[in-house]
């Protein structure tokens, strides 16, 4: 098995693949109006529209009521990346900060109330873990 993607479901795509196009600096491909996707290395990132949900169940899914799942992205550096999101990301929950697990983390929210976790490992115990 191969964990492959994570999708949100919103009110707005353009909105926030514009918002996730600026902050991680890689651009969707669309399938239509309604279904985005950012792809890195290791996995992608999904976007669809709440016009999508009814085709696996109706109310399966519901936009910005997200309160339990943060995204992740690995960055090279956590604190310039922090510099360059100041100017449009409106609700940060930290500024960079070292976690006792070695990653030095940024957490903020999206435009849907979704947490986003930016971080660079810098210990060297968090460094070796994600080498591979």
């Amino acid at each position: 098995m191969h964990f492959v993607s994570i999708r949100i479901i919103t009110s707005d795509v353009a909105r926030l693949v514009d918002f996730y196009e600026r902050a991680t600096k890689v651009s969707a491909t669309w399938a239509n109006e309604d279904f985005a996707e950012l792809r890195t290395a290791s996995a992608t990132l999904a976007i669809g529209s709440t016009r999508t949900v009814p085709l696996f169940a109706p109310g399966s899914a519901r936009p910005a009521d997200n309160h339990s799942v943060i995204l992740e992205f690995l960055v090279d550096d956590v604190d310039s990346v922090y510099m360059n999101l100041r100017g449009f990301v409106e609700d940060f929950v930290n500024e960079p900060t070292t976690m006792p697990w070695g990653n030095r983390a940024l957490l903020f929210r999206d435009p849907d109330g979704n947490l986003v976790n930016f971080f660079t490992p810098v210990t060297p115990a968090a460094i070796e873990k994600f080498a591979r």
